[in-house]
């Protein structure tokens, strides 16, 4: 048993390394035929030109500020609703707010991506704004990632002692100051946990994104949050069933792009956690 257990430990490490091999093996002789630099900060995408043009720098921005929108909208909405599951709700309504929260965690993507298409994309529509645009896939996103985000929250926050809190209190400070100065940073690192997973959702959604943002190969400015734009994971989704050659190396060049661009985003978390301590 301590040997299937070890391959059961292993196997995630296993399929790291497969995937990483494929990307590299696959998507490393198109970043030598196009060009490294030429590749990542080519501003256009246009693979049915003479010659073609394989530039992915606007769905790197439009990827990061999708993500990054998301981020901003669902992490105050999200670690304020653990605080409350934790520390102020009721055992009874926590249960059923904690069942609703499950619920949409397990809701697929494209039941999302309709409902952004027939409810978000019509209302930023009506306020003034490109229907399919940056503002309606943050949002859509924002709700596809706060169940991660309150889950791991009140987790890290759950898993608190409360000998920390009623030491707190019995020194003289109130219940709030008790929660926001001692039971919350206690927990920072469980919360930054669900900050990354809710990142890595959001940066590497594709089909709930694809219906509502637009898909325009174009470089926006940060603020053009009511235009469209195309993200790293739809350029694939979009053209990978009919691409070949060079073109589909580049599509999958570009989910090597995607790979370490997570990877950093896990390294930063790492070396935080590290200094946290």
């Amino acid at each position: 048993m301590k040997a299937v257990f070890l391959i059961a430990a292993s196997f995630s490490i296993l399929s790291i390394i497969l995937i990483c091999g494929f990307l590299l093996v696959n998507g490393l002789p198109a970043l030598q035929k196009i060009g490294f630099f030429k590749f990542l900060l080519g501003k256009e995408w246009l693979p049915g030109n003479i010659p073609p043009a394989f530039g992915i720098f606007p769905m790197i921005l439009g990827s990061i500020y999708v993500t990054t929108y998301a981020t901003l909208i669902a992490a105050p909405i999200g670690i304020g609703a653990a605080i409350y599951l934790t520390f102020e709700s009721s055992k009874k309504v926590k249960n059923r707010l904690l069942s609703l929260i499950n619920l949409m965690a397990g809701i697929p993507s494209v039941v999302y991506g309709f409902f952004g298409l027939v409810v978000i994309v019509p209302f930023i529509r009506n306020i003034g704004g490109n229907g399919n645009s940056i503002l309606s896939a943050a949002i859509l996103l924002a709700m596809m990632i706060l169940p991660t985000i309150i889950t791991v929250s009140h987790n890290a926050m759950n898993s608190v002692s409360k000998t920390m809190y009623e030491s707190s209190i019995a020194l003289g400070a109130t219940h709030e100051k008790s929660l926001y100065s001692v039971m919350i940073p206690a927990a920072k690192s469980g919360i930054m946990a669900s900050l990354v997973l809710g990142i890595g959702r959001a940066i590497g959604e594709t089909m709930a994104v694809i219906m509502v943002v637009g898909n325009q190969a174009v470089v926006r400015l940060p603020f053009d949050i009511l235009k469209g734009v195309r993200t790293l994971t739809g350029n694939i989704v979009i053209e990978m069933g009919y691409a070949a050659g060079l073109h589909r190396e580049a599509l999958i060049a570009t989910g090597l792009v995607l790979f370490v661009l997570i990877l950093i985003i896990n390294s930063i978390f790492t070396i935080l956690k590290k200094d946290d301590r």
